[in-house]
């Protein structure tokens, strides 16, 4: 991706994957942040909704992360604020958690691994969505 090519993207995203939905919205957390030492804060909430017919658990997540300078670090783990929600058909799973960049704007994007009752598992996506303070300059 090429620098500044982020600064369009909106601070939130949705996709809809194998009938999951996951909405995200991020915001600047100030009371958090020391930009002084290159350190911003963003929180981010994010909803994953189960709109298929079929049982699902969320095992693990990958997310990549790039500053305004183009550094992009990835974060792999398991489950979600340590949890691997499990989501019958209808029922959505929210939390909130945040990133710490050293520039003030990036963005983030990523996938969710989950498995089926049966075992099967499949990844679903999470869009693309900025990170950003409200006072950036381009």
């Amino acid at each position: 991706m090429a620098p500044g090519l982020h600064s369009n993207l909106a601070p939130m995203s949705e996709a809809v994957t194998h009938e999951i939905r996951v909405e995200v919205m991020s915001r600047h957390s100030p009371e958090n942040s020391r930009p002084q030492n290159d350190q911003w804060v963003f929180e981010y909430t994010v909803r994953i909704t189960n709109e298929g017919s079929e049982t699902v658990q969320l095992v693990s997540r990958h997310w990549i992360i790039t500053d305004a300078l183009d550094h992009t670090q990835e974060v792999k783990g398991l489950g979600v604020v340590g949890e691997q929600p499990v989501l019958a058909p209808g029922e959505y799973f929210k939390y909130s958690s945040w990133c710490p960049l050293k520039t003030a704007s990036g963005m983030m994007r990523g996938t969710y691994q989950m498995v089926r009752r049966d075992g099967e598992g499949f990844e679903i996506e999470i869009a693309p969505f900025a990170l950003r303070t409200r006072q950036t300059v381009h």
